[in-house]
């Protein structure tokens, strides 16, 4: 089992811990917070060793999972990194792009391995579709959030559409060509709505909007290939794939439509959906990855480009504004 520690025991550092400290490929050390008081709780009720110091607690890692407000990210990973220690980051990579060029130079330095924490990828709606999502043309994604001040460090952005902008980097196969945007500040600093279009040099398009001060919560993508249409419901776990075909010997019971005098049938399947702990899944794949030594589902240089798109967003958004 590797030994690992938890930096950063906040709302979501907390539910890390609960989910290591049951791991059969992780044996939880110990976690280290600034906040005495956050940490002494979580560790009075998980009978685990509250860390003073950080470097007490990279003494005796192996791998140190980040769960820090994203302006900490970079700090703590450079240590862990320059110690030799895997990382395992929550998302936003860093708060700044240099910040996350830095890390992809001291991991390979130190031959270290970096995941970066995009859930999305693990969540059971999206595994059971994205084999099937081969050519698409079109991307409509929906990120809607009621108002947390925990996320407000840094723009919806970054705490929000940079999930989106994630997903739509590991299946469109294809380099950006444009990007325009729009965004508005309503209660923080920095833009609470905002709105993205990207075109790629394939010709695929996706019209991204992220909010933070809906009335209800919404994570919807809908994607558009040949004869296709794909959704996936993040929120409540749910997809379904819309298929047009043409075949000879059509089914009475299905639906029918005509185009150009050729009937078509529309086939309409229900992903099977495994209800999966998608954090845990993260969590155990980046173990294995480091077991056996290959390359973490989500690399440190996936962390930087989609860190590097949403930047460009938000510099366009400042721009226009």
């Amino acid at each position: 089992m590797l030994n690992i520690g938890v930096v950063g025991v906040g709302h979501l550092g907390k539910i890390h811990a609960e989910i290591l400290q049951k791991s059969i490929f992780f044996n939880l050390i110990g976690i280290f917070d600034i906040n005495k008081d956050t940490s002494n709780k979580l560790s009075k009720k998980l009978s685990i060793k509250n860390f003073t110091s950080f470097n007490q607690l990279l003494e005796e890692c192996d791998v140190v999972d980040i769960v820090t407000p994203t302006n900490q990210h970079f700090n703590y990973a450079k240590q862990a990194l320059n110690k030799g220690k895997h990382i395992f980051i929550e998302k936003p990579i860093t708060k700044k792009i240099e910040e996350a060029l830095e890390l992809i130079k001291l991991s390979e330095k130190s031959n270290s391995k970096i995941q970066i924490g995009y859930i999305e990828r693990f969540n059971p709606a999206f595994v059971s579709v994205k084999e099937q999502i081969n050519h698409p043309v079109f991307f409509e994604t929906h990120r809607l959030s009621t108002f947390n001040k925990r996320g407000t460090d840094v723009s919806v952005i970054l705490d929000l559409m940079i999930h989106d902008i994630d997903i739509l980097l590991h299946t469109v196969n294809s380099k950006i060509k444009n990007i325009n945007a729009n965004g508005i500040s309503i209660i923080s600093k920095s833009p609470d709505i905002a709105n993205a279009r990207i075109e790629f040099k394939n010709g695929c398009v996706a019209n991204l909007t992220a909010s933070r001060i809906s009335m209800k919560k919404m994570r919807k993508t809908r994607v558009f290939q040949k004869d296709t249409y794909i959704s996936i419901d993040f929120l409540n776990k749910k997809s379904e794939i819309v298929e047009i075909t043409d075949k000879n010997s059509l089914s009475p019971f299905k639906p029918k439509i005509e185009i150009n005098g050729t009937k078509k049938q529309i086939n309409i399947k229900k992903p099977k959906i495994i209800n999966t702990n998608a954090l845990e899944d993260e969590l155990n794949s980046f173990s294995k990855c480091i077991t056996n030594n290959f390359n973490p589902n989500v690399s440190v240089y996936d962390g930087y480009e989609s860190l590097k798109v949403a930047y460009n967003i938000l510099d366009i958004i400042n721009k226009n504004s």
